[in-house]
């Protein structure tokens, strides 16, 4: 090997960069520890623990019989789908959208990635209120953008303000991501907060790069807005990220989808052309069914999840030392563990919730996220997407560990 190689990194800086994904190696870990015959039990992953309802798995086994789906199709999606997410953005966030403004992407993390890189350039500031989803920073990096971290704590129910993200501006801010229902902490924007924040966009021309994967995932009185409902003068400046994933309990199946202005897109669709061309004609004729069927199957899912919500809540607020804001929407606890840290546990004194969640998993054998992945120190992210009886063991268990 000659100097010249040896001297060079052989992993580009730009990538070396990039952490792994928090969520899917703890999810990994526990799967990981049951294969080797371990009692894990793992509130890691935003995954439902539901199969994906039956009449969107024939249409998919129908497709995959059809040979017209054995070829490949428009890098943009398939015309069927997108005008089935035109007519779903209608009939569940009531405005009108072009079939011509939407693209069909690998699931919604790609949708992310593409909206940065449609948008962001080198030096340009992007507003992440924190906690935020682990990915959004990476993607925001990768796209040569800077992440502004807005914290909003346990006692803002982890929502920011018009002044916190006023004062975080700057001649560089090009876009602000806004996610509500909220991965990590299940809190939701009520629809005076998301106008206020949507005005406050357009006053001062920043984008809004908006996530509402888990738009039907909303709990007790709490409803979901659309930030483009409430103010339509968004619509050139903005980017809507969704998919069929968690609505659907379809994350394996990889159909997501950002809709735009249609520059924006169509530079997205160019670089989807080089980077993964069209996704699985398959999953797109499943997501056509899913999209195009009723709520139903959704409804009794969500209906279990609220169970869930509603348990978990009153578990964990029975553990000294915790703070849990209630969670209005998509699948996540998100408590704070500030009054944890510093105390003594089995002859171990953590400082830190990644220490915290290690001890957890290592004494119990119960996998949670730590809020590094999301943020700050002090908070742990449990998914409650699993089943009831788990669910009840794995807190209890955390329960004895810190009583």
């Amino acid at each position: 090997m000659s100097a010249s190689t040896t001297s060079k990194s052989r992993v580009s800086a730009r990538l070396a960069a990039i952490g792994e994904s928090a969520t899917l190696a703890v999810d990994a870990r526990a799967k990981a520890l049951k294969a080797a015959g371990r009692p894990v039990i793992g509130f890691g992953a935003g995954e439902p623990d539901f199969p994906t309802p039956d009449y969107i798995v024939e249409a998919a086994v129908a497709a995959a019989k059809d040979p017209v789906n054995h070829r490949y199709t428009p890098a943009k999606g398939l015309p069927v789908l997108r005008e089935a997410i035109a007519a779903k953005t209608l009939r569940d966030s009531g405005y009108e959208v072009s079939p011509d403004s939407v693209l069909v992407t690998n699931g919604g993390k790609q949708a992310v990635y593409q909206a940065f890189a449609a948008i962001v350039d080198p030096g340009d500031e992007v507003l992440l209120p924190a906690p935020y989803w682990t990915t959004y920073p990476e993607a925001i990096t990768l796209a040569g953008g800077t992440p502004v971290e807005v914290f909003a704590g346990a006692d803002q129910e982890y929502l920011v303000t018009v002044e916190q993200l006023e004062a975080a501006r700057t001649e560089r801010t090009k876009a602000l991501l806004f996610c509500s229902p909220s991965n990590p902490t299940g809190s939701v924007y009520s629809p005076e907060q998301t106008e206020a924040i949507g005005r406050w966009a357009v006053e001062h021309g920043v984008w809004v790069i908006t996530d509402e994967i888990y738009e039907h995932l909303v709990y007790d009185d709490t409803v979901f807005t659309p930030i483009q409902k409430v103010v339509p003068e968004l619509v050139d400046t903005s980017i809507v990220l969704n998919g069929v994933a968690k609505t659907y309990a379809m994350t394996g199946w990889r159909v997501g989808w950002m809709i735009g202005p249609k520059d924006v897109v169509k530079a997205a669709t160019n670089l989807q052309s080089h980077l993964t061309s069209n996704v699985a004609n398959v999953s797109q004729r499943a997501a056509v069914a899913a999209l195009t069927g009723d709520l139903s199957a959704v409804e009794q899912m969500r209906a279990a999840f609220d169970r869930r919500r509603r348990t978990m809540v009153e578990l964990l607020r029975a553990v000294d030392g915790v703070t849990l804001p209630t969670p209005r929407g998509a699948f996540y606890a998100y408590p704070s563990v500030e009054g944890v840290l510093g105390r003594t546990i089995r002859g171990r004194t953590p400082t830190t919730s990644a220490e915290l969640a290690e001890l957890i998993l290592e004494e119990v054998e119960v996998a949670v996220v730590p809020g590094e992945a999301f943020g700050p120190s002090g908070f742990l992210r449990l998914s409650y997407a699993l089943g009831d009886d788990d669910l009840v063991e794995g807190v209890g268990r955390i329960q004895e560990l810190l009583a």
